[in-house]
């Protein structure tokens, strides 16, 4: 078989298991799914699962590296210390689609079964990117003040992307995006406050 061929066929795979890892997630919790269960949720034999993990949890884990380096790689402008950085509107609405992009993960993790571990690595990742470029932008705020300031924001992001994700993205990213943008171009004005 052609390298192509195969490539597709293992992506193809990949898609139903992750799909339906992600159904049973929003069902129950991690510890109460089955190799066996996830199977034939997908459509697939238990050793065609073997052959790309090696049990649930290696599952969720690449599962949420992918994500994290997609993510990873939206933020990535926010260093970008040569040319012009990207406003926050625009990092905001990249984070929209990168996360509406990785929608079904998303969707488990910020659920009621989800990992908070990894939500909170994404916040932690964010927020030494968002540390760095409000630090080149010479706000007159504390680096406390910075702290609670990406808190706040952080968390109302979260809740915002919670009610997003489970009321299915309907409105693509637009209504979310600029309610979102508004409510951060606010807080950024008040950090520039004396």
């Amino acid at each position: 078989m052609d390298k192509s061929r195969k490539d597709h066929r293992v992506r193809v795979t990949k898609m139903l298991i992750r799909r339906a890892f992600t159904e049973l997630l929003r069902q129950k919790p991690i510890q109460g799914i089955s190799v066996k269960e996830l199977c034939e949720q997908a459509g697939i034999n238990r050793g065609t699962f073997y052959a790309h993990y090696t049990d649930i949890y290696d599952l969720r884990t690449q599962m949420e590296s992918e994500l994290m380096e997609d993510f990873r790689r939206t933020l990535d402008p926010f260093l970008d210390q040569h040319g012009h950085p990207p406003t926050p509107a625009e990092v905001t609405a990249d984070i929209f689609n990168c996360l509406k992009d990785n929608m079904d993960i998303c969707t488990v993790v910020l659920g009621e079964y989800g990992d908070r571990d990894f939500a909170m690595r994404i916040i932690a990742l964010g927020w030494e990117r968002c540390y760095d470029y409000y630090g080149r932008l010479s706000i007159k705020s504390t680096p406390r003040e910075m702290e609670l300031f990406y808190a706040f924001v952080s968390m109302g992001f979260v809740g915002l992307m919670q009610k997003w994700l489970n009321t299915g993205a309907d409105d693509g990213t637009g209504e979310a995006v600029n309610l979102a943008q508004r409510l951060v171009d606010q807080c950024v004005k008040a950090l520039f406050q004396d």
